[in-house]
C-alpha cells in the first residue's frame, strides 16, 4: 500500500513540475515577445520611404501552390497582383488539381501557353506547360502532375527569376504593405536566409478586390477559437523564439526565403507532410553544421489572413496532420539536438519544441485524466489537485488573454470593443473542452508518426464566405 500511495505521490509531483517548466516556458516566450515587438512595429516607417528607396529592395517571386482551390485562388491572385511592392513576379502552381482551379486561372487572366527555359535545379512532378497571363506580364502559371504541396513549391523555385521567394498558401489574403515589411529582415542584414510573418483568420472578415476591407468575427465558435490560437502561437510564440535565432517554424502560409539557401539545402523534402517546419529545422541544422552565419526571424508587422476550419472533420483532420508533419520534421533532422555547435536553436528550442509539442499531448491528456481521476477517489490531495488546475487551466486562461490584450494594443485589428469582450470570453471557453480535444487529435498525429501512416496534402474545403462581398 505504502508503494501504491508512493507512485501517486510521484505521479503528482511529476506532473505539477511538468505544466510548471511548460508554462514557464510560454511565460518567458511572452517576456521576450512584449521586449522585441515594439522595436517591430518601429520598423513600418520603411513603407512610407520616397520611391528612389525601392532600389534597394530586392525583388520577389511569389509561389503560390493550387491543389482544387477553385473557389478561392481567383480572389488569392487578384489581392497579390495588388501588392505595394516595385518588383514581383506571381507563380501559381497548379498541382493536378482535380475541380475547375486551372479554367478559373485561364478565364480570370487570360493565359497563354509561354515557352521558356526551365531550369531542373529540384526534382520533381512532370510539367505539363507553362502559361502567362496576356493582361499580367508578372503573372505565371505552371500546370503540372500531382506530386504534393512540397513538389509544387520546388517547381516554382525552378521557374522563379529572383533572388527571394515567398511561399503562400492558395486560399490566402496579403495585405498590401505584406511584402515591404516582410523583406526588412533580409535589408537590414545579409545574413537572413528565411523570415515569417502573421497569420490570421479571414473567416468573418469581408474581402473586396482581393483585398481585406473589414475586420469582423465568424459567427461559428469553431473558428473563433482558432483566431486565439493563432494569435498566441504567432505573437508569442515564434516571435519569442526568433528574439534569439531559435525559431524552428514558418507557416506554408507566408514565409520568405533565400532562394539560394533553399537550394543548397535540397529544397522542400516530399516525403513528409510538415514540409514548411522540415525546411526550417533543417536550414538551422545546415547551417549550424557549417558554421555558416544565418538568421531565421519573425516578423510581426505583415499580416496574410487565410481560411480556417470551421468544421470538425476537417479541423481534426489539420491538426492530425500537423502533429505528425512536427514529429517528422524533429526526427529528420535529430543531428540538430543538442549539437555542440547548435546553439539556442540545437540545444534549447529543438528539445522544448520536441518534449512540450511533440510529445507534450500524451503527457497533457494523462495528467488531466490522472489528476481528475486521483482527486474523485482520494489519492489526489486537494492543494495538489488546485495547484494542477492553476496551472493547467487558470495560467493558459491568462497567457491566451494576454495575446489577444497585446495584440490589440500593438496592432489594433479589432475595431469594435465587442469583438475583445467575445474574444475574451472564446479564451476562457477554449481551456475547458476544446484544448483537450485538439490535444486528442494531437496524439493521433502522435501515433500516425509512430507507426508510419501514409500522410499526403489533401485539399481543405473551402466555404469562401468572406469574399461574398467582393466587387
Amino acid at each position: 500500500m505504502s508503494h501504491f500511495v508512493d507512485v501517486m505521490l510521484s505521479l503528482q509531483w511529476f506532473f505539477l513540475l511538468y505544466f510548471i517548466v511548460v508554462n514557464g516556458g510560454y511565460l518567458a516566450l511572452n517576456i521576450l515577445s512584449y521586449l522585441s515587438l515594439q522595436r517591430h512595429i518601429d520598423i513600418q516607417f520603411f513603407e512610407d520611404l520616397p520611391k528612389a528607396y525601392n532600389n534597394f529592395k530586392p525583388p520577389i517571386s511569389l509561389l503560390v501552390p493550387a491543389y482544387n482551390e477553385a473557389s478561392t485562388i481567383a480572389a488569392s491572385v487578384r489581392s497579390l497582383l495588388q501588392l505595394t511592392y516595385h518588383e514581383f513576379e506571381i507563380i501559381v502552381i497548379n498541382d493536378g488539381s482535380k475541380d475547375e482551379t486551372m479554367a478559373e486561372l485561364q478565364r480570370e487572366f487570360d493565359l497563354a501557353p509561354f515557352e521558356e527555359a526551365y531550369w531542373h535545379k529540384l526534382p520533381t512532378e512532370t510539367i505539363n506547360g507553362i502559361w502567362r497571363s496576356t493582361r499580367y506580364p508578372n503573372l505565371r502559371v505552371i500546370d503540372k502532375e500531382n506530386g504534393g504541396k512540397a513538389d509544387s513549391l520546388n517547381a516554382g523555385i525552378n521557374a522563379s527569376r529572383y533572388p527571394l521567394f515567398c511561399a503562400i498558401d492558395a486560399d490566402s489574403v496579403l495585405q498590401r504593405n505584406s511584402l515591404q515589411l516582410i523583406v526588412q529582415p533580409f535589408i537590414e542584414d545579409a545574413r537572413t536566409i528565411a523570415a515569417g510573418g502573421t497569420v490570421r483568420v479571414v473567416n468573418g472578415c469581408e474581402v473586396s478586390g482581393g483585398f481585406l476591407t473589414s475586420v469582423g468575427l465568424p459567427h461559428k465558435l469553431l473558428p473563433r477559437l482558432q483566431i486565439v490560437e493563432y494569435l498566441r502561437s504567432f505573437l508569442f510564440g515564434r516571435l519569442g523564439w526568433s528574439s534569439f535565432n531559435a525559431m524552428l517554424i514558418i507557416s506554408g502560409a507566408f514565409g520568405l526565403f533565400r532562394k539560394s539557401s533553399v537550394i543548397d539545402a535540397g529544397g522542400y523534402r516530399t516525403d513528409t507532410v510538415g514540409e514548411d517546419m522540415e525546411l526550417v529545422v533543417r536550414l538551422h541544422r545546415l547551417h549550424r553544421k557549417q558554421r555558416i552565419p544565418y538568421r531565421i526571424v519573425f516578423v510581426p508587422n505583415p499580416a496574410c489572413w487565410t481560411e480556417v476550419p470551421e468544421t470538425v472533420h476537417v479541423l481534426k483532420k489539420q491538426r492530425i496532420r500537423w502533429q505528425r508533419g512536427l514529429l517528422e520534421s524533429m526526427q529528420m533532422n535529430l543531428g540538430l539536438f543538442f549539437n555542440l555547435h547548435g546553439g539556442w536553436a540545437g540545444w534549447l528550442a529543438f528539445p522544448f519544441t520536441l518534449l512540450f509539442e511533440g510529445l507534450g499531448p500524451m503527457i497533457e491528456i494523462f495528467g488531466y485524466a490522472f489528476m481528475i481521476a486521483g482527486f474523485s477517489i482520494g489519492v489526489v490531495s486537494l492543494p495538489a489537485f488546485l495547484a494542477f488546475t492553476l496551472l493547467a487551466i487558470v495560467l493558459g486562461i491568462l497567457l491566451s488573454i494576454s495575446s489577444l490584450m497585446l495584440e490589440e494594443m500593438s496592432f489594433h485589428l479589432f475595431p469594435r470593443p465587442q469583438q475583445l469582450v467575445q474574444l475574451s470570453l472564446v479564451s476562457i471557453i477554449e481551456h475547458f473542452g476544446y484544448r483537450q480535444l485538439t490535444l486528442v487529435w494531437r496524439i493521433e498525429g502522435l501515433l500516425h508518426w509512430l507507426f508510419g501512416t501514409k500522410g499526403s496534402w489533401g485539399a481543405m474545403p473551402r466555404s469562401a464566405q468572406w469574399q461574398q462581398h467582393n466587387t
